[in-house]
């Protein structure tokens, strides 16, 4: 009963946000309570297990995904962005101008939000496709896969990271591992499927024809190149120095505190404030404003976060997730693929990929105190399954079909699939490190 109950709560909340147009955070708060009135949760309880949810799930995230909101804002602003997309459309000629785009949404979607980076990246395309007369889906789609990839695959992006803090895994290695699933995966959604796909008829908008920077005004290239990777090359260094100087007693503190997430965003964001602002002629006050800005933009984020935590404490005082955690575990379904399907079905109901891979957290993880599977591929499993078919109840279906100027059958046979392609490559390649390092 108490599962059937826990199934109930879920249709309920995919129904509010859906059908009744409910923001994300206050339908989670909704069926947080109604899942501890059914569950026969204490009445006083009820409020500060959603409470002590919010909490604990926000703790260890605020800094990190507001800090990385700061440096992608900056990145963006400053035109270290479109200083990368230059020299590698120069490095690698108007031939491979598909990989050159790739490569420029992989690395830029580090840093940026996945919206934010749309935005910015869709002209940089259409800049392209003006001057090289080239179709503007085969040009598009393997930046947007890319873009993709990183949001859903990725520390520091807001679902991967809180994934990552929910089933007790190593942002360090989970980023390690997203880098050696990412790379297959965008290839084969990106340039490859755009073969197939990329003569479709599309005009974008004149609307959106860019306004670049002068090339005058834009940082140079180490420095662009530097600033936005560093928060891959400082936890890639540091995971590696903890594999090596594991068993070093004299620097295990030291390791430990430099290979904390939330200070290798910090100091990512102080350095980028020199070498992007502060050494390319802004004053630290309009840094600072931009740093402002940014936070602003992933207000949401965060509550749509923490409600979701809501709900996976009611269900843990609840007593209920051990009980689905028992049942789930005599299925004849391997446990990542099982939650990647419960992340897939879930955003293909919802529509947001964060909703889908927090709600199925919730589910799922009690489930992996029960087994022997790798934390850091179940949160690779659940961000690949969170990304699975977008389509009308997706913002980013209708970002794509609007600026490339589709109608909804093109964006279904371009987007959605392209969406497919990169949760099912994601689940294959968890499943081949799973076996690997299993």
């Amino acid at each position: 009963m108490s599962i059937l109950i826990v199934l109930l709560c879920i249709v309920i909340l995919i129904l509010l946000i859906t059908w009744g147009k409910v923001n994300a955070f206050l339908a989670f708060l909704i069926v947080s309570l109604l899942a501890g009135l059914l569950l026969k949760l204490p009445a006083e309880k009820i409020m500060s297990a959603v409470q002590q949810g919010m909490g604990d799930t926000l703790g260890s995230l605020v800094s990190i995904i507001c800090l990385g909101a700061m440096l992608g804002k900056l990145v963006a602003e400053s035109g270290a962005a479109q200083k990368i997309a230059t020299v590698l459309m120069h490095a690698f000629g108007v031939r491979y101008l598909q990989w050159a785009l790739m490569i420029t949404g992989f690395i830029i979607g580090i840093p940026l939000f996945y919206g934010v980076g749309f935005v910015l990246m869709v002209p940089l395309i259409f800049s392209v496709v003006y001057q090289y007369k080239l179709p503007a889906v085969y040009i598009g789609l393997p930046m947007l896969a890319a873009l993709s990839v990183t949001h859903g695959f990725l520390p520091p992006h807001p679902s991967p990271t809180a994934l990552v803090t929910q089933f007790g895994a190593s942002m360090g290695i989970t980023l390690l591992y997203g880098l050696l699933i990412a790379i297959p995966a965008i290839i084969i959604a990106g340039p490859l499927f755009s073969k197939i796909v990329g003569n479709i008829k599309s005009e974008p908008l004149e609307l959106f024809k860019p306004q670049a920077i002068d090339k005058t005004q834009l940082p140079g290239t180490a420095n662009s190149f530097f600033t936005s990777l560093l928060p891959v090359f400082l936890l890639t260094a540091t995971t590696v120095l903890n594999y090596f100087l594991k068993n070093n007693n004299s620097v295990k503190g030291v390791l430990a505190l430099i290979s904390e997430p939330a200070l290798i965003m910090l100091v990512s964001v102080l350095v980028a404030a020199f070498t992007l602002g502060i050494g390319c002629g802004r004053s630290m006050k309009s840094v600072m404003a931009i740093y402002a800005d940014a936070v602003k933009d992933v207000g949401m984020i965060l509550l749509i976060i923490a409600g979701s935590g809501a709900l996976k404490q009611v269900l843990t005082e609840s007593g209920v997730s051990k009980q689905i955690a028992s049942a789930l575990e005599t299925w004849p379904v391997h446990p990542l693929v099982l939650a990647w399907c419960m992340a897939g079905i879930i955003r293909i109901c919802v529509g947001s990929a964060t909703v889908a891979g927090l709600t199925t957290a919730g589910i799922i993880a009690p489930l992996l105190v029960k087994t022997s599977v790798n934390a850091n591929l179940m949160v690779l499993s659940v961000g690949a399954g969170s990304l699975l078919f977008s389509h009308v109840n997706d913002a980013g279906f209708w970002l794509f079909k609007e600026y490339f100027n589709l109608s909804i059958k093109d964006t279904l046979k371009t987007w959605s699939v392209m969406e497919t392609i990169v949760a099912v490559a994601g689940l294959v390649g968890v499943m081949i490190l799973n076996s690997t390092i299993g």
